[in-house]
């Protein structure tokens, strides 16, 4: 599959050169024969440094925005919202780079530029799709060799959303056990013998602990197919949420506390948060001195409030919000727990929020002193939230995988039910959040937090 990927996106990038070139020559020959507009009196509609200038365009945004990005191309309607998306991006793009260098260029004709670029890039990924659509079914055929909790949470993640492209066929193991209502089709042995009966594109090894003697006897038996051969060892599923391998004196080491985001993903993350965050607390500076004033004269003790929190990497640092509780209040926590026994530290009703503090939760106007530790470089705009330090020893272990990246002031969690879903609810939506990460989720996460919160659902 990997080499497929590879193969398609060299293939995108060289076809979306090509609509960029058509969509130039056809946006010229309808900007001088569609009667909109005033009359053109050169003869050059097009000048070479356009044409340079929107390939480079394009071709950068598109990078930046992780549309060629072979990880995020399984599902079409995702890949097509992402081209939409940084068609309309470029085009802001090059409107701004027109207008501070060649304002002669005719405004009608990156219109219509755009409006092409976008239908072409569009048409030839549906047409790639419909004619790619039986080999690919064929491809991702799968097979899980081994069985238990490790086998389980794979059959899971496959059949999720993201992967909706994959079909399991069924699984091998040497015992009884079961694997949901994925079929056995046999022992551990008869690998070779089932990947070529059922046309098997894919092999996933989940062997336990226990079964390990039989790796190398299965890898080698299965490398003379023309199979993907994967292992998922239990160590690095139960190690934190990404791992690599490097190499040390000529000795391969995994290293288990890599983090999520590469240097590239996190340098712009730095300074998206910094832009928008300097931005944000200069227009909301006159909120805060109202704020301040309300809380002063609603109740006895300061105005902020700051608590420890677990960040990034388990590191402890203090967050700043806006006081909601009666002075002392966080000396006497109420924790409840649900059925399973699971704690729900944050409920509805609590006596111990003030007046001004029920409007301020409402409305999430109590976190915004945590533009501040988005400054210092504690947290991100948009992440998972980072947790109070005593509710960590409550975490089961691949819950701990939320921290591998910087904590948020809103996340994907947030927008999809806020305080309605408690911590052992919400740690899914945060490791989606890890293992989808781009620029463009952070833009479009901090969009719907605009509307969830004024909607005020889930928020107390």
């Amino acid at each position: 599959m990997r080499r497929r990927s590879t193969t398609y996106t060299v293939l995108a990038i060289l076809l979306d050169w090509l609509c960029t070139v058509i969509a130039l020559a056809t946006a010229s020959t309808l900007r001088t024969t569609l009667p909109l507009g005033r009359v053109i009196q050169s003869d050059v509609i097009v000048p070479p440094s356009l044409i340079i200038l929107a390939m480079t365009i394009w071709f950068a945004v598109f990078l930046a925005l992780s549309v060629y990005d072979p990880r995020r191309l399984v599902r079409l309607s995702d890949e097509i919202r992402r081209v939409i998306a940084a068609n309309f991006f470029a085009l802001l793009v090059l409107a701004g780079v027109l207008y501070f260098s060649d304002r002669e260029v005719s405004r009608l004709l990156v219109i219509y530029l755009a409006a092409l670029e976008t239908s072409l890039r569009v048409a030839w990924r549906l047409l790639a799709h419909l004619l790619l659509a039986k080999r690919r079914a064929q491809a991702c055929r799968v097979l899980i060799v081994g069985s238990g909790e490790l086998a389980e949470r794979i059959v899971e993640t496959l059949r999720s959303e993201a992967r909706s492209d994959m079909q399991i066929v069924g699984f091998l193991d040497n015992g009884d056990s079961a694997l949901g209502d994925v079929p056995r089709l046999g022992r551990l042995a008869d690998a070779a013998q089932v990947a070529k009966q059922h046309a098997i594109g894919e092999v996933v090894i989940t062997l336990p602990y226990r079964e390990y003697e039989y790796l190398n006897a299965l890898i080698l038996e299965l490398q003379r197919l023309p199979v993907q051969v994967r292992v998922a060892p239990n160590y690095l599923n139960l190690a934190l949420y990404r791992a690599t391998v490097e190499e040390f004196g000529g000795v391969p080491l995994i290293n288990l506390r890599d983090p999520a985001l590469n240097a590239y993903q996190r340098v712009v993350k730095r300074a998206f948060d910094l832009i928008l965050g300097t931005l944000l607390l200069l227009l909301s500076a006159p909120l805060w001195a109202i704020i301040w004033l309300a809380i002063r004269l609603d109740s006895k003790g300061a105005a902020f409030f700051k608590q420890e929190r677990i960040g990034e990497n388990g590191k402890p640092f203090m967050m700043y919000k806006f006081r909601t509780m009666v002075e002392g209040a966080e000396k006497q926590p109420i924790v409840r727990y649900d059925e399973q026994g699971n704690p729900i530290h944050k409920i509805a009703n609590d006596p111990r929020v003030t007046r001004v503090g029920h409007f301020l939760r409402r409305t999430s106007l109590d976190e915004l002193p945590q533009l501040l530790n988005v400054l210092r470089g504690e947290m991100s705009l948009v992440g998972p939230r980072p947790e109070v330090a005593w509710m960590l020893d409550k975490y089961q272990a691949w819950q701990l995988k939320r921290f591998a990246v910087p904590q948020g002031m809103t996340g994907w969690w947030q927008i999809n039910g806020r305080s309605d879903k408690p911590l052992h609810l919400h740690t899914e939506d945060d490791l989606y959040y890890i293992q989808n990460y781009s620029i463009l989720l952070d833009l479009l996460i901090l969009w719907r937090t605009i509307f969830v919160v004024l909607r005020g659902r889930g928020a107390f």
